[in-house]
């Protein structure tokens, strides 16, 4: 290779890294700017994984036309002037205004990606295919297929540091301008690439013209293949990354691992084939897809936290491994086919994304989503392994069948003791009823995933008696008793559950409840008595509680209660100064926030009080134990005012401790926000 062709190869080589590292670096930083406007729901990042990966579907599409159906020349001369305007529209939309998203939620989140980075992103999608063809054009070599090795290198490089270096330490305008600049270089270096190619290739016919010269035409079982291994690889990601935050521990960024995963299966795919045994990959893979099956079969048993996650990530990457090896070994032998192959890769994870993030919670009551994926690799197996022999065939006929017995016996499980089950954009809801124990007679409860949202216990002692994290000497049962004597209270609650709050509610008491979910209110209402049973008259504000807060007149609330944080993605927009903005505007001249702060894998206290110090205001941290004979659990909840009386009252002084002050944290805006810090490993009962 002369010395102007290594250069070259060298320039593809970095173009296509620094690509898809910008690419997977937009990706939760366009994200983030969605949330203050459409609420913190963890459906509004699982929408904007679906959005990703149908828009790496268009630059693949967009690279196999380009490819394909014009020359050199017109395509040299298309790319240049997409790259130039992707740059100025990154210039001219540097402040979208997320105000205007409205509509459902997946059309608006849509509508504000599609007009702010759409055409970057699509750009940067494209590269790794169109540059392949490109180099191997004008080399008038075969593929080099470890450049897409290289770009999930890049991919891979930009997840693992957005969480630990970018996000701590940029704020999201700086994280925008330094992200514009790297895509800027991006562009001139691909223009640089087009117009080398333009010149080395001036008589270069399109793809189509010349097909079949230098290959033969790969089968259509392979094409096939292509895009149906992806797309169960895909549906692996989904699937496991959802089970691992919603089932197994609700702590935050735990995506980035499967994710991680995913992407160094294709390296290993890609870059080291050699790796890749299957005789070793499909023992191992049946072995975790029996044994994990057996764990899904077991509905009342779950493993230790380290354990489980170990257990699904292993099983992720040999899966992976298994799908995207296998689809390696399928890669056609002409050139000219490249891109339709990356297409066929990109439409597969598109549809199998779309599959579990979208259609399944349209499809489905209940959370089959593992179990599915399980079925459909186990059917992905045995189609490709079936001209291995009969032992392979048998093997994998017996495994789907059994894991089509486990996606049925799940439906039933699911149903017992279950009085209603619903599954929409939020999540997945269910009322489970029991009986146990004796003297709280029949007991209901609301989860959404694993996490508790309000239990009530229907025996006369107990029916009125608010449980779980809302009894009476828990910080907001301080705030609700002591804070206005016996005169009427205007009370604001953010996040509805099973109502519980309303038990506190006395004749002439207003309270207004503010939940995201619309399909809570039904359930609340019809299946919980504690709203039909309460003293005060309450009002009910649907969709996300900082937007409803904002567009409303001052409510002069004496307590204003944000419960929203107990589950697997915290609503972090509801935790900034901005917010806190909107909080004071509504509470009265006494008036008494009551943060509830009880998670399993985060410590929210410090920013809490680092809110209220911003805002000129006294914090107390109270943290009640766990009393299994009343159904109340384990508590903390921050209580933030200005309410001298309030603060000096007996129990409130007794209960409630000062926060000692942590001069290094960083205090929370809608442009700056980190988990890093406050993250804990160990749940707050094994310290």
């Amino acid at each position: 290779m002369n010395p102007l062709s290594r250069w070259f190869r060298i320039l593809c080589g970095s173009v296509i890294f620094l690509g898809a590292f910008l690419l997977f670096a937009v990706e939760p930083m366009a994200a983030k700017r969605l949330l203050p406007a459409l609420g913190g729901s963890s459906a509004v990042w699982i929408t904007c994984l679906v959005y990703f990966q149908t828009a790496l579907l268009l630059g693949y599409l967009y690279a196999h036309w380009l490819g394909r159906s014009i020359s050199v020349q017109r395509a040299e001369a298309l790319h240049i002037s997409l790259l130039v305007i992707a740059g100025a529209m990154l210039l001219l939309i540097a402040q979208p205004d997320m105000s205007r998203a409205s509509g459902h939620p997946l059309t608006a989140i849509f509508q504000v990606l599609t007009l702010t980075i759409g055409l970057p992103f699509l750009l940067l999608a494209s590269t790794s295919p169109l540059l392949q063809l490109w180099l191997s054009r004008r080399e008038g070599a075969g593929v080099p297929w470890r450049l897409f090795a290289l770009s999930n290198a890049g991919s891979l490089l930009a997840l693992l540091l957005y969480p630990v270096v970018i996000e701590p330490h940029l704020s999201l305008s700086t994280q925008r301008a330094a992200w514009g600049c790297g895509f800027g270089l991006y562009a001139i270096l691909s223009a640089l690439i087009a117009w080398q190619v333009r010149g080395g290739m001036r008589s270069a016919p399109p793809a189509h013209v010349s097909a079949g010269q230098s290959g033969l035409k790969t089968s259509r079982r392979a094409r096939l293949l292509w895009f149906l291994l992806p797309a169960g690889a895909a549906m692996q990601l989904c699937a496991v990354t959802s089970h691992l935050s919603q089932n197994i521990a609700a702590i935050p960024l735990l995506w980035i691992l499967p994710l991680a995963v995913y992407l160094l299966t294709f390296i290993v795919a890609f870059d080291a084939p050699w790796l890749y045994r299957r005789w070793i990959v499909v023992r191992l893979l049946v072995v975790f897809l029996a044994a994990l099956g057996y764990m899904l079969s077991k509905t009342d048993v779950s493993l230790p936290i380290q354990a489980s996650i170990g257990f699904f990530l292993t099983e992720l990457f040999f899966a992976c491994l298994f799908c995207h090896a296998e689809t390696y070994a399928l890669r056609p032998a002409n050139p000219s086919e490249s891109t339709l192959f990356y297409l066929l890769i990109a439409a597969g994870g598109a549809v199998g994304s779309i599959f579990i993030g979208i259609g399944c919670p349209l499809l489905f009551d209940a959370n089959y989503d593992v179990a599915l994926t399980f079925l459909v690799t186990a059917a992905l197996a045995l189609l490709v392994t079936w001209d291995s022999g009969w032992g392979q065939r048998l093997l994998w006929s017996v495994g789907t069948a059994l894991l089509l017995a486990l996606v049925i016996m799940l439906h039933i499980v699911y149903g017992r003791n279950t009085l209603v089950a619903v599954r929409n954009f939020y999540g997945c809801l269910r009322v489970r009823q029991s009986f146990v124990p004796p003297q709280a007679g029949t007991i209901r409860t609301l989860t959404h995933g694993t996490i508790e949202h309000g239990t009530q216990w229907f025996a006369p002692d107990f029916r009125r008696v608010p449980t779980t994290y809302y009894a009476t000497d828990s910080g907001v049962g301080l705030a609700l008793r002591d804070c206005c004597g016996d005169h009427p209270r205007m009370i604001g609650v953010v996040g509805l559950g099973a109502g519980t709050l309303a038990a506190y509610g006395r004749p002439g008491d207003h309270l207004r409840f503010y939940e995201i979910n619309p399909a809570v209110l039904p359930i609340a209402q019809n299946l919980f008595t504690y709203i039909r049973e309460s003293g005060a008259q309450i009002t009910y504000a649907l969709g996300d509680a900082r937007l409803s807060l904002a567009h409303e007149p001052p409510q002069h609330f004496d307590v204003l209660a944000i419960d929203a944080f107990s589950g697997d993605a915290i609503p972090i927009h509801l935790l900034t100064t901005q917010a806190m903005g909107v909080y004071r505007r509504q509470l009265g001249p006494n008036g008494i926030l009551a943060f509830h702060v009880s998670n399993q894998y985060l410590d929210l206290v410090p920013v809490v009080a680092a809110l209220a110090e911003a805002a000129s205001m006294q914090s107390r941290v109270v943290e009640t134990p766990s009393n299994a004979s009343r159904g109340e659990y384990r508590a903390t909840w921050v209580l933030v005012t200005n309410n001298a009386a309030f603060l000096a009252q007996p129990r409130v002084a007794a209960m409630g401790r000062p926060i000692p002050a942590r001069p290094s944290f960083r205090i929370w805006t809608d442009d700056y926000s980190t988990l890093l810090p406050i993250l804990q490993w160990r749940r707050p009962d094994q310290q």
